[in-house]
């Protein structure tokens, strides 16, 4: 059984910081054969990887691919008994890092294999017969995820893709479209949710299913393509009475909804391991160009408007990564309910990583918007910086948006008030203590502030449990501004706890936390007062002018440069019309588990 989480007490009123102070091993290390697995992948891909040569074909080579296998980056945490490397769940984060500053494709091409695709589902809710099937397979072969729908999102009630059982034969026939399946056009295996119809044998509902990428009926009618992130095999996948054995069924009929929240736990640790390596990025660039450009007689990092904000890149940067430090550990315990954890770490990372890369842009200037070809073609420091910022902007969207996931943490947080497990009005709990106690430390001032902020965010949140849900549906904006207190205070405290404990570093560690602190003490201050003052009662009903066609008339004078077409594509039933653009990269042989852990 599990303990509860950081994230979820917290807004049930209690800073439990005894939860983070209790982390073992030294942060920032970790085991012998993890940091020779990460030095053989920063080798490769300083040496081998040409990120340049992505952005410009769209298109991670062959060559990249097959070298990323013969590491083993593609099965980090797979136990070594089904052939996998077996390492922890922080290290994969840190390879994350790595590959993701060549280029943010091969970030999501290893994090859309091991985070939701195949191996994690299968590792938590397989038999023991799937996992010898199937994730040894996973060491060298590529898994998607297929889940969204042309008219599904957020909402996966609205599944359309079904799966039909045949009792006779033991099978089910799936048929349905996805979209936006993530290495859906390189994919040797794909993790399809579809919806059992119910029936005299049970009630059906959304399951998770394994198939073979070359079925009969599987096609990739198209690959998508995005403001960032080229190189992304990212696809339309059609499924035609695809036959599926009843052994690939991974779960019970109906707990597909389940399996795919549990693979996203950990899998939501992914983007902020991306967004801590982009702001690390962001600060390198930005040191050296605020160091080496001088305006007015001295370095533009000297003046007040950019030290401000080199200072909001490096506060943050260290923000980050004590987020993936902590997250990540406290995952790889593997004791706590780390759900909202996870939720809380991508949302945070996602805006604020976001919002550093256009601090960098605006710190470079003309040279920010700049693409970094043609910055090199004309003999200067090729610097990608507006990539970054293209590339970044899905952070705020994909693995569910910031609206979305606002939504999902309140309703869990007005469910757990409701269920009567909010903090007294005093606040008293091991939290409270441990924040007292801590008076003599040097961020004691700070753990304080979060302690008594966690109390009022108790109690405010506590205060729509006795609401109707009819109502809450008007609260989205108040409940959104709760959960970024939240998100915030959650941030805070694992950079203090994460500054603590690199008492070996010096007295920077300490510096970093305190600057990121007190710049979002301002940002909870902020919010806090708008959460009575401001306009969304208005903005609601401005809106709903807006959607009943009351201001068309401020839509004159300009041409609408939108294609025709519907705005949402009705999926038609069917085979394929058109070709397969199923990309095949080769497989390889699979290597000798041992001797890939002794190359490392």
């Amino acid at each position: 059984m599990t303990t509860p989480g950081f994230g979820a007490e917290l807004f049930l009123g209690r800073l439990r910081t005894d939860l983070l102070d209790r982390l073992a091993g030294v942060p920032r290390h970790l085991d012998d054969e993890e940091e020779r697995f990460l030095g053989r992948l920063r080798e490769f891909c300083e040496k081998r990887v040409d990120g340049d040569l992505v952005e410009r074909e769209d298109r991670i080579p062959d060559d990249v691919v097959e070298g990323l296998k013969d590491i083993g980056a593609f099965c980090i945490k797979i136990p070594r008994e089904y052939g996998g490397l077996g390492l922890s769940g922080l290290c994969y984060l840190r390879a994350l890092m790595i590959v993701t500053t060549v280029h943010s494709a091969l970030g999501e091409l290893l994090a859309a294999h091991q985070a939701i695709g195949l191996p994690q589902p299968v590792a938590l809710f397989g038999t023991e017969e799937q996992k010898r099937a199937f994730l040894p397979r996973c060491v060298r072969e590529i898994s998607a995820f297929a889940l969204t729908e042309p008219d599904v999102g957020n909402d996966p009630y609205r599944m359309r893709t079904t799966a039909v059982p045949d009792p006779e034969t033991g099978t089910y026939t799936l048929n349905g479209v996805k979209l936006w399946v993530t290495n859906g056009v390189i994919a040797d295996l794909l993790m399809v949710m579809a919806v059992v119809p119910a029936s005299n044998a049970g009630p059906g509902g959304t399951t998770v299913f394994v198939v073979e990428a070359d079925s009969p009926g599987v096609t990739v009618e198209h690959r998508s393509s995005f403001l960032g992130l080229r190189g992304l095999e990212n696809g339309v996948v059609r499924l035609h009475d695809v036959v599926v054995p009843g052994a690939n069924r991974i779960g019970d009929e109906g707990a597909g909804l389940d399996i795919a929240l549990a693979a996203q736990d950990t899998g939501r640790l992914s983007l902020p391991a991306v967004c801590a390596a982009a702001a690390k990025w962001s600060l390198r660039v930005a040191r050296q160009w605020a160091g080496a450009r001088v305006q007015w007689g001295r370095p533009i990092g000297e003046q007040e408007a950019v030290a401000g904000k080199l200072a909001f890149i490096a506060a943050t940067a260290f923000a980050l990564e004590a987020m993936v430090e902590t997250s990540g550990r406290l995952a790889d315990l593997g004791t706590d309910d780390t759900r909202m954890d996870a939720e809380l770490a991508k949302l945070f990372a996602s805006e604020r990583a976001w919002l550093v890369a256009d601090e960098l842009v605006q710190i470079r200037g003309g040279r920010g918007y700049e693409t970094a070809r043609s910055a090199a073609a004309r003999g200067e420091r090729g610097v990608p910086a507006e990539q970054l910022l293209r590339d970044l902007r899905v952070g705020r969207i994909f693995d569910g948006s910031t609206e979305a996931l606002r939504t999902f943490i309140a309703s869990a947080v007005v469910e757990s008030h409701r269920a009567g497990g909010g903090a007294p009005a005093t606040g008293d709990g091991p939290g409270a203590e441990a924040a007292r106690d801590d008076e003599a430390g040097p961020l004691a001032g700070h753990r304080r502030f979060a302690s008594r902020a966690a109390r009022r965010l108790g109690r405010l949140a506590g205060g729509f449990a006795d609401r109707p849900d009819t109502e809450l549906g008007d609260c989205q904006r108040r409940l959104g501004r709760i959960v970024d207190i939240g998100a915030e205070l959650y941030a805070m405290s694992v950079t203090c706890a994460h500054a603590e404990a690199l008492r070996d570093h010096g007295d920077a560690p300490v510096r970093l936390a305190d600057a990121f602190c007190s710049q979002a003490r301002i940002r909870v201050e902020e919010m806090f007062e708008r959460l009575t003052a401001n306009t969304d009662a208005g903005d609601r009903a401005l809106a709903r002018q807006v959607l009943d066609d009351r201001f068309t008339w401020l839509e004159e004078g300009i041409v609408d440069a939108c294609a025709e077409g519907p705005w949402v594509a009705e999926p038609k039933p069917g085979p394929a019309t058109g070709p397969n653009l199923r990309r095949r990269v080769p497989a390889g042989g699979a290597p000798n588990p041992a001797e890939t852990r002794r190359v490392l």
